[in-house]
């Protein structure tokens, strides 16, 4: 077989056997897990908005959330605040059903300060389901 040959047949067989991934791996993925609306609990509750990709905005000082990305339960992005200048990123571990978690946010930018000594905290997030989501029906009045 020429060098040619031996080259195309191993690709070939390097390409066959790529395995699909699994069902937990590919809802990791696909940050649609991540839309709909969030209660937030860091002292009070701020509720966050979430699109399709894990985007979206909050009340409290003109407030937006970006995801950078999901990796299998570890939810990683950035958070904006307008009215106050200021802004950081976030962790959070989500549990197995991705309905819930716990994370930690800092400051990345305070105005023009880059580097702010400021500290950040931690934070629960709850997602809000409503019954008819659920598959329960409420009881009559």
């Amino acid at each position: 077989m020429s060098h040619w040959g031996i080259l195309v047949t191993g690709l070939l067989v390097t390409a066959c056997v790529h395995q699909p991934l699994s069902d937990d791996a590919s809802l990791s993925a696909d940050k649609s897990v991540l839309a709909g609306e969030w209660e937030y609990e860091d002292g009070a509750v701020v509720v966050l908005q979430l699109d399709e990709r894990g985007n979206g905005t909050y009340p409290y000082k003109d407030g937006r959330f970006e995801t950078s990305r999901l990796d299998g339960h570890t939810w990683v992005g950035k958070w904006y605040q307008k009215e106050n200048d200021r802004e950081g990123g976030f962790t959070v571990i989500l549990s197995e059903d991705y309905t819930e978690g716990d994370g930690t946010w800092w400051y990345d930018r305070i105005g023009a300060d880059f580097t702010p000594l400021q500290k950040g905290g931690t934070f629960h997030l709850s997602k809000r389901t409503s019954l008819t989501k659920c598959g329960a029906t409420p009881s009559g009045p």
